[in-house]
């Protein structure tokens, strides 16, 4: 059986063919052309990208101790759902992530044992004076807010993380352009350069973090980031005493996709940094390749705080690390309104005086 062989312009997609009048190798539709050398080592490129390979193995977790789950209960939300873990010195009176009550409803029972955790290093007294520092500087944010707002709820909880180890093996190449412009007595003239350009190598990860917790959102999580695996220790129950710990209910299975979409972004970002002098370069192709991987469980210390205002309920993280504060907060309309004429104004003034400069 015969095989039709097609080849694309890198610079539109469009098919190109031979051009007997310039004797090269011509794109019909924007006009490009190829020598047949460029075009040969351009072919070879294509077929020496290597297939994609994101997979991960199986060895996740360890397995609780004979005993070690003694004294540790289980709290439930019956309104969203939540699963915190606690002992019986914990005050769980309301829920972390919605505020609404919770019951007790038994003994914890866990599939996998932590591998580490990473102990509160800041206080409750510290997440308020951080919520406070929040606050601050922030104009357009209702002023009843501020000064009439309290806390409803705080509680310090040991939030489920998945950390990826892996080394990513990639090759990406981009098509790039250069552009050179001159003129003479009649014309002007723009030159456009196109290259294929290929970049290869390897990058290790440690610990790229994936949240374990349906009910903690992710970009929460993410903008608390990072936590400092320098004060993580083997995991050990009593650093559950005095606070709740966020029973994992997204498997480490489910997040690899995650990990692999942080991964691949990094990996990308690197390469990309390193493609430089040119007017455009625009991803071609990727391909990523994981080896010698694995993941750990670990629990990460962040401070939930919660408040109320016109019936509507605002959730704050704070890293209980480093005290990285992150939250949405309401937004007064009116002083929108006020700065939004403001900038507007400024943009008339200046068009205006532009408009006066250029007649």
């Amino acid at each position: 059986m015969s095989t039709l062989l097609e080849y694309k312009c890198p610079c539109c997609g469009g098919a190109i063919e031979f051009n007997t009048s310039v004797q090269k190798m011509k794109c019909p539709y924007c006009d490009t052309e190829f020598d047949m050398d460029t075009l040969k080592s351009y072919d070879e490129e294509l077929k020496a990208e290597k297939a994609e390979s994101m997979e991960w193995g199986d060895d996740i977790g360890g397995q609780w101790q004979k005993g070690e789950q003694e004294g540790m209960f289980v709290y439930i939300c019956e309104s969203c759902g939540g699963e915190v873990v606690g002992d019986e010195t914990t005050a769980a009176t309301s829920c972390p992530f919605c505020g609404n009550p919770v019951i007790m409803k038994g003994q914890f029972a866990g599939d996998l044992r932590p591998d580490y955790v990473i102990p509160f290093k800041l206080d409750k007294k510290a997440a308020k004076e951080a919520l406070s520092k929040h606050f601050h500087g922030k104009k357009l944010l209702p002023k009843v807010f501020k000064d009439e707002n309290h806390i409803d709820e705080i509680k310090g909880v040991y939030v489920p993380f998945w950390l990826f180890d892996a080394q990513a093996d990639a090759d990406v190449s981009y098509n790039a352009t250069r552009v050179r412009h001159w003129s003479d007595s009649r014309y002007n003239y723009r030159e456009t350069s196109h290259y294929l350009v290929s970049r290869a190598g390897n990058i290790g990860f440690e610990r790229v973090p994936v949240d374990g917790s349906s009910k903690m959102d992710d970009a929460l999580m993410e903008s608390i980031e990072p936590f400092d695996f320098k004060d993580a220790v083997d995991f050990q129950t009593a650093y559950l005493s005095g606070f709740l710990a966020d029973k994992y209910d997204v498997t480490a299975e489910q997040s690899k996709d995650r990990a692999n979409q942080r991964i691949r972004t990094s990996t990308e970002d690197a390469f990309r940094s390193t493609v430089q002098g040119y007017n455009t370069v625009t991803t071609r192709s990727s391909s990523v390749r994981l080896s010698d991987n694995s993941v750990k469980y670990a629990l990460y210390p962040v401070w939930i705080l919660t408040t109320s205002w016109k019936e509507n309920n605002y959730i704050f993280a704070m890293n209980g690390q480093t005290g990285k504060m992150v939250g949405n907060l309401p937004l007064d309309k009116g002083a929108f309104a006020r700065w939004f004429i403001g900038v507007f104004a400024a943009v008339s003034v200046v068009a205006s005086v532009i408009g006066l400069l250029l007649m």
